[in-house]
């Protein structure tokens, strides 16, 4: 049976943009190559961290939403533990309204659900100054 998941990992802050790229990359063909599907990525940056982790005190944020089966997670999460790049992660398993959610957020992020569009409010602005000078 395949499940939906969201998993967050947290990279050591001394790495590269391509050192980081190939940490994503290593994860998502990780999940492809075990049956997954990858169903939304998202990079959330250099952020600062609540308290040190292994003496460091940012790190570089990840989002990867998939759908697997549920033992992979436990293969997923033993290569976390033994990459030295990781320094902490969080993989959870999505309901149906987290899986709503997530979707809605993903419709806010890539501007789809957002505010009317530029266009929309000028015409709106124009008719009313129209309507007003009319008056």
């Amino acid at each position: 049976m395949i499940k939906q998941y969201e998993t967050v990992f947290i990279a050591t802050p001394v790495l590269s943009d391509t050192q980081m790229k190939e940490a994503v990359a290593k994860y998502t063909k990780l999940i492809t190559d075990n049956g997954g599907e990858v169903v939304y990525e998202e990079d959330w940056g250099l952020k600062q961290l609540a308290y040190p982790i292994q003496h460091k005190t940012s790190g570089f944020y990840y989002l990867i939403e998939f759908k697997a089966d549920p033992q992979f997670v436990t293969t997923l999460e033993t290569q976390y533990h033994r990459d030295e790049r990781i320094i902490r992660f969080l993989t959870v398993a999505l309901d149906k309204d987290s899986i709503a959610y997530a979707e809605h957020r993903r419709q806010v992020r890539s501007g789809k659900a957002a505010a009317p569009k530029a266009e929309e409010i000028m015409e709106e602005v124009e008719v009313e100054e129209v309507k007003a000078e009319e008056e």
